[in-house]
């Protein structure tokens, strides 16, 4: 089964967004806070199943460069530092797709732990 690839990436700076529209008609707008505290990174993901670090105080992080890695994603560079997360394709659409229960549960556990975006 082909994975859906995106057709356009856009950055909304002033809606701190990221809109992506796939090939299949999907469309997505993702903000910068989810993208940020989902990295596909070590630092957020550890480094195996269940050692997910929950990030917390990034409400207003920035974007401040996209760089193309390959034909398989997309380096995002965040303003608080963070530039180790690639980004592929399927981690985007996956991302998008999953927003609406996974943002929601990112802020129940953020609350639960007594802690703020």
């Amino acid at each position: 089964m082909n994975r859906p690839r995106p057709l356009d990436i856009t950055l909304h700076q002033a809606s701190r967004v990221l809109e992506v529209s796939f090939d299949n008609g999907e469309h997505f707008r993702l903000p910068y806070e989810y993208l940020r505290v989902n990295s596909p990174s070590a630092e957020v993901q550890g480094h195996g199943k269940g050692q997910k670090v929950l990030v917390a105080g990034k409400k207003d992080v920035g974007i401040t460069a996209i760089e193309p890695t390959g034909h398989y994603g997309i380096l995002i560079r965040f303003d608080d530092g963070h530039a180790s997360g690639i980004f592929g394709w399927d981690t985007l659409h996956d991302l998008g797709r999953a927003y609406d229960t996974s943002w929601p549960a990112y802020l129940a556990e953020l609350e639960a732990k007594g802690l703020s975006r």
